[in-house]
This record gives structure tokens, C-alpha cells and sequence, in this order.
């Protein structure tokens, strides 16, 4: 991007943008739409930066696209730019020390969310239809909840992530952002239909190295190998499932997000949802969840972080070097935790569809301090873990807004049911507001 060019943008949102900056490869069910690619996907002939100055000028322009971008490409749509992503992709708020953060078109004296930042302004000031980005914590639905967009995190191992930066490969996934359901359903179709069609050469190989991270060039081999242990597919190469079931709700759940449980339960209420109880342990399985996440980030980028001392901005710099603590011993640890919790949500939710809350809350003020910020994080990621935990598909979707405020609704489905999970979160959004 020249400098006369970033002068006319918003680098809170792009870092690099162009009118297209890839055209469509194909006509398809995507034409005439366009895309914002969160900074952590190769596209051919750029870095990937990861929202890290000092990572970007290290990096050389990927040769190839990432697998989903290539079959977004394919299916039609344009991409219009590599939108910004909180640093490494290790938070929920949307700010980046060095970019600084982006305005929320939807609460603009709020926090925008994250780490999926900058394609979901992008989608919601329109300057692009889709948002493609990634949900490790919550990267897709917080940020949606957020501006009030439609969002999915898909079943973990569902996509291929060839050609993305890995933070945590045990609960990363690929997700994206519209302003209706309408285009969330259609990118679904189109990328879900991708894994069946023959291989494109201009896309990534699946026998490529993975972009960056402790899978790149040089790094460690058991450095390389615990990360593709991790990021094996639960269920490999299964199939959409046509149909989700019943809805259900805890409102045990809701309890945990005061200030969203009203507008939940009055949405388990019109949808005529059962009760149920999950009996989650909030606390513990969200300490675990953390842990096995800090491990694996650590495991991806720990190395370039050591190396690079000072140029993280505090808050995420705080969380690699608690990561850095986290032993292999302790990890193992955590994993069994999460998977006895996996296990748990998994026979609770059963073929059903869980409502809670999106997030624990509105979003955060822009100025508000470190510990009011943390609390808030804290509290919705209590929430967000549970999908990355069993790897289940989550769909957001805005309620009417809560005193001014936006406001989302998740359903968590059964796996690989990410198709039938967006149309019956349209139904719902109907039910409740008689558009989608």
C-alpha cells in the first residue's frame, strides 16, 4: 500500500486494501460479493502479518492462497483487502497496540471485539459483505455480538486450514461475518462445497507447511509435531448433517451473563426451547481451556516472541509470558479436563441446540481500564469456551438491542451441522424479530 493510499484509509481497519485486491478467479454463488481477510490467512502474493509490525517485516509474500480463501475465490467474491486482527490473534477486545483500535460502527464509545477486529468493522460500515476471519475463544462471535452482524464459528476440523497462522490448533477454526443470514448460509454452501471439488493449483497443498508459527521454516520438529497432533480433525471428513434438533436452554447458563440473561431467556421463551442442565463448571473448565490454549500458543510463536523481546503491546505480551510458564505437565493436565468436558457438552446438547448468551455483556468502553477490560474478557470467555472445548459449531446473531446497546444470541449445535445450524438461526431470528 502506498502512503497516499493509507492516507485515505482507515489502518485501524485494512492493512492492505484494493479496488479489488484479488479479483473473483471464477463466477459463482458468490459474485458481486466481497471480502475482508483477517490478517492471519496466506493470500498469494502478501505476508501474512498476524496485526505484528515487526512479524510483518519479517515475513515474504506467501506463493499461494489459503485453502479458503482459494475456494472464496472461486465461488465468485471479490477480496477487497487483508483486514487488521488483534496481535497474534491472542484477545477478544479488537485494539492493537501498534494500529491502534478500531471505531465500532455499532457502539462507537465501545470496544469493536475481537481478535477477528478488522473484517467485522469492515462488514458492518460496508465496505465488505463478507468477514472472513477465526474463532479460537470467540474471535468471530464476540466481535459479532459486538456490532450487531451474524457470525459462525464452524465444527473444529470441518475446514481445511491450510495456508492460516495457527495460535491454538486444538480449538482454532475458521468463521465469518455478514449483515444477514442470508450470506452467512451462502459462503457456507460455497466453502463446504470446496472440500468436495478437485484440488485448485493455484491454492495451497494440503502437504504444505502451514503458514508461520512453530510449523514454519526452522521451527523445532517437536515443536511441529505436538501442533499437528493437535489439529487433527475430531471427525475427519465427515459430512454436513441436514438437520439440527430441538432447542434447549440452562438457564443456569444465563445466570453466569447478567446483564444478556434477560434478553436470553426471553428468546428461550418465544422459541418454546426446553430446559436443561448442563451442570457446567465454569471456572475450572475455562482455566483449562486457557491453559491448553497458552500452551499451544506458546508451542506456535514462542520462539519469534523470545527472539523479538518488546514488541507486543502489554496485554497480549502479559499473556504470552503467563504462557510461557504453562508446562507440558500441567498441559496434559488441562487436556484431560477439557476433554471430560467435551464430553459432557456433547451428550448434553446431544442432536438439540443450546441458546445462551453470546457474550456476558455489551461491549466494554473504549477508555475503560486494564482491569475492567480483563473482567469483562474473563467473564464472556467463560461463555465462548464451551464451543472450542467440544468443538461444536456456533451461530450469533443480533437480538433487539439491550438499553442502546447490541446485543447477540448464540446457538450451539451438534458437529458438522454448521449448514442446518445457519438456517435455523434464521427461522429463529424471525420468530423473535420478524427479519434476518
Amino acid at each position: 500500500m502506498t502512503a497516499r493510499v493509507r492516507d485515505a484509509v482507515d489502518t485501524t481497519v485494512w492493512r492492505e486494501v484494493g479496488a479489488p485486491l484479488v479479483p473473483a478467479t471464477a463466477t459463482g454463488p458468490l459474485t458481486g460479493h466481497t471480502v475482508a481477510v483477517k490478517d492471519l490467512f496466506a493470500v498469494a502474493g502478501y505476508p501474512v502479518g498476524a496485526g505484528v509490525a515487526a512479524y510483518l517485516a519479517e515475513r515474504a509474500p506467501e506463493s499461494r492462497h489459503a485453502t479458503v480463501v482459494a475456494a472464496l475465490l472461486a465461488a465468485g467474491a471479490d477480496l477487497t483487502g487483508i483486514a487488521t486482527t488483534d496481535e497474534f490473534a491472542y484477545s477478544i477486545t479488537g485494539g492493537n497496540g501498534r494500529t491502534g483500535m478500531p471505531v465500532n460502527p455499532a457502539a462507537p464509545q465501545r470496544v469493536p471485539g475481537g481478535s477477528s477486529s478488522g473484517p467485522a468493522v469492515a462488514v458492518a460500515r460496508g465496505e465488505a459483505s463478507i468477514g472472513l476471519g477465526t474463532d479460537t475463544a470467540g474471535s468471530i462471535r464476540v466481535p459479532g455480538a459486538y456490532q450487531g452482524l451474524w457470525g459462525i464459528r464452524t465444527t473444529h476440523g470441518s475446514l481445511d486450514t491450510t495456508g492460516l497462522l495457527p495460535l491454538a490448533p486444538s480449538f482454532d477454526t475458521i468463521g465469518w461475518l455478514a449483515r444477514d443470514a442470508a450470506t452467512l448460509a451462502a459462503v457456507a454452501a460455497a466453502v463446504y462445497a470446496a472440500r468436495q471439488a478437485p484440488a485448485d493449483p493455484g491454492r495451497a497443498a494440503a502437504d504444505d507447511p502451514p503458514v508461520g508459527g512453530a510449523c514454519g521454516p526452522g521451527a523445532p520438529t517437536a515443536a511441529r509435531a505436538r501442533t499437528r497432533t493437535a489439529a487433527a480433525p475430531r471427525v475427519p471428513g465427515a459430512a454436513q448433517r441436514t438437520e439440527p434438533g430441538r432447542l434447549v436452554v440452562d438457564p443456569a447458563l444465563c445466570a453466569a451473563a447478567p446483564s444478556s440473561a434477560e434478553q436470553c431467556l426471553w428468546a428461550a421463551r418465544e422459541l418454546g426451547a426446553a430446559r436443561v442442565a448442563l451442570g457446567a463448571e465454569l471456572d475450572r473448565w475455562f482455566g483449562a481451556f486457557r491453559t491448553v490454549q497458552a500452551h499451544e500458543a506458546w508451542v506456535a510463536h514462542g520462539d519469534w516472541i523470545v527472539a523479538h523481546p518488546g514488541t507486543l503491546e502489554p496485554e497480549v505480551a502479559d499473556r504470552f509470558a503467563w504462557a510461557a510458564t504453562v508446562t507440558d505437565e500441567g498441559a496434559a493436565a488441562a487436556r484431560n479436563l477439557v476433554a471430560q468436558a467435551s464430553a459432557r457438552i456433547t451428550d448434553v446438547v446431544g442432536d438439540g441446540v443450546l441458546l445462551l448468551p453470546t457474550t456476558a455483556g455489551p461491549p466494554p468502553y473504549r477508555d475503560a481500564d486494564v482491569r475492567t477490560r480483563d473482567a469483562a474478557r474473563t467473564a464472556t470467555l467463560r461463555l465462548t469456551c464451551l464451543a472450542a472445548i467440544a468443538g461444536l459449531p456456533a451461530v450469533t446473531l443480533p437480538l433487539p438491542r439491550h438499553d442502546g446497546l447490541p446485543i447477540g444470541l448464540c446457538l450451539l449445535g451438534a458437529a458438522h451441522t454448521d449448514h442446518a445450524l445457519i438456517g435455523l438461526a434464521a427461522r429463529c431470528a424471525s420468530a423473535l424479530t420478524g427479519s434476518a
